[in-house]
């Protein structure tokens, strides 16, 4: 009877050791303290008086030791519901909820090219802007910020690009790029970029905007520039322009208008009825690029070439290849694309071009440094540094009468004009243009070249009215002393940074003043 309820007992003990760890080890406890009223005391005893030798104790002891650390191993796991009191004794006492968070965003590396060709790598979060990117590159080569540096997206395998709007991510712009093209990055200015807002007249000539209502009076081109801005009402472009046909390498002369809603033609003549026009593209998915060598690269009609590309890549068979016929019409056709397209987003960049979303901007830098930077860029003073402290010269008829005495001997007067950032040395008429063209055609853009028709003169290419014009610096001797002129005569110059310098200030024989130098920046 005691060994069927001692082994009953057992039975139960091993059960609810299979059941519950713990249990098995309260059972076992029970056992050794020798709850001897249901077990026969005599084998007890006799285990007692039977010792075991010193080494077969401690190798039990051992076993017994290796059997508990295993029973505790085998215990599930007991959720903590107080972790934030436990720590590792490997890890710091504080929690990391009391340090301030890494910055988790992800870092890309980009490359950005000017347009010598040389480049700059770039670390930049995922998020960084154009706007961004260009006030990192600013800060890191010194160069002063006036708003008209851009980055553009140069596709050379199509011979497309693109101005990048301040607003839009990179690495989105980046992330569309296949995997075998050579497409880059450029860093340059463009003056032209937000120029429209300041002088509407020169973008919407009369004859290429209509408008969907009726409006009393003449609508002046700031309205215009409303109107693209409105969601309510929004002006008509309409024009003929040269499409190319898709699959094909001909060209066709058709009357396209441009709506918020996309780009239509007319399929009879110059009709505008609903039933006669057919959709050509929108502007959600895809972005307007202009064209470098319509000519060569897609045998355009003419050099003034602009299409639509899908934001996702695509082949050539993807384009929508369109082409004007002067410069102001594709200008027209460009800007009011980008009006359409991105609206008061635009209005807001060119209003606030200091926001952006990564850190790069120039509010770390005081902002009356910032106006004198501006000042000096925008400003020529005479100074006197003959005496011990530098003066401003305010009194015009001292300031000439310096400058003669001086006789500009800082000057080397044949060289010296070669280290200047608007002297291109010897490049051609079609290059001159294209540099000014990439830089904006706005009103006093320009650079001083070499001629090539004539070897001993100069020529100050600018750009006026939306077109670029040409005027031949001659050569003038007097007295056995060489002068530089664009009058004739009339008006001389010792070298051409006085004439450069004076031209800065005085309209004279051009038609506007001197502003913005195209210059060639190295990274």
């Amino acid at each position: 009877m005691t060994t069927s309820l001692q082994d009953g007992q057992s039975a139960a003990g091993r059960a609810a050791a299979r059941d519950s760890p713990l249990a098995a080890q309260v059972c076992g406890a029970a056992q050794g303290r020798g709850d001897a009223r249901d077990l026969a005391p005599g084998p007890w005893l006799h285990a007692r008086a039977l010792l075991p030798p010193p080494d077969a104790t401690r190798g039990c002891a051992a076993d017994r030791r290796k059997k508990k650390d295993l029973d505790v191993l085998e215990m599930p796991s007991i959720p903590n519901p107080f972790p934030e009191l436990c720590c590792s004794p490997f890890t710091s006492v504080l929690s990391s909820g009391l340090f301030p968070k890494a910055n988790s965003r992800k870092k890309q590396v980009i490359k950005v090219y000017s347009e010598d060709e040389t480049s700059r790598a770039l670390e930049v979060p995922s998020d960084i802007t154009a706007r961004d990117v260009c006030q990192l590159l600013i800060l890191k080569n010194h160069y002063i910020d006036d708003h008209s540096w851009t980055l553009f997206e140069h596709l050379p395998h199509v011979g497309l690009e693109r101005t990048i709007e301040d607003h839009e991510l990179v690495i989105e712009v980046l992330s569309n790029w296949g995997m075998e093209e050579e497409n880059k990055l450029y860093f340059r200015k463009n003056y032209a970029k937000y120029e429209f807002f300041k002088n509407p007249m020169y973008f919407f000539p009369e004859h290429m905007v209509s408008f969907a209502t009726e409006t009393n009076g003449e609508i002046s081109p700031t309205q215009i520039l409303q109107m693209f801005l409105s969601s309510s009402t929004y002006p008509e472009i309409h024009g003929f322009l040269h499409a190319k046909e898709q699959g094909k390498k001909s060209w066709k002369k058709i009357y396209f208008l441009l709506r918020r809603s996309g780009l239509y033609f007319s399929t009879k003549g110059t009709s505008k009825e609903p039933r006669h026009l057919q959709f050509f593209s929108e502007f959600g998915n895809s972005n307007i690029y202009v064209s470098l060598a319509g000519k060569k690269k897609h045998g355009a009609p003419t050099n003034y070439g602009f299409c639509f590309k899908p934001n996702k890549a695509g082949g050539p068979r993807d384009l929508k290849m369109l082409c004007a016929e002067e410069e102001q019409s594709r200008t027209c056709w460009v800007t009011a694309i980008r009006l359409l397209k991105y609206g008061m987003q635009l209005y807001q960049n060119y209003m606030h071009p200091y926001q952006g979303r990564s850190g790069y901007s120039s509010q770390s830098i005081s902002p009356m440094v910032r106006t004198k930077f501006l000042n000096l860029q925008n400003s020529l003073v005479a100074m006197d540094f003959s005496g011990q402290k530098t003066r401003v010269i305010e009194n015009p008829t001292e300031a000439l009468s310096v400058a003669v005495e001086e006789g500009l001997a800082w000057r080397v007067q044949i060289t010296i004009h070669r280290s200047q950032p608007w002297f291109h040395h010897k490049i051609s008429r079609e290059e001159a243009q294209r540099l000014i063209i990439q830089q904006g055609l706005v009103d006093g853009v320009f650079l001083v070249r070499d001629s090539q028709s004539n070897p001993k003169t100069f020529v100050l290419s600018m750009s006026h009215g939306q077109k670029i014009k040409h005027f031949q610096i001659i050569p003038v001797e007097d007295d056995g002393e060489m002068f530089h002129t664009l009058d004739d005569g009339h008006t001389r110059f010792t070298d051409l940074i006085q004439l450069v310098e004076f031209y800065q200030l005085n309209k004279g024989v051009l038609p506007c003043k001197l502003k913005h130098y195209c210059a060639r920046i190295a990274l």
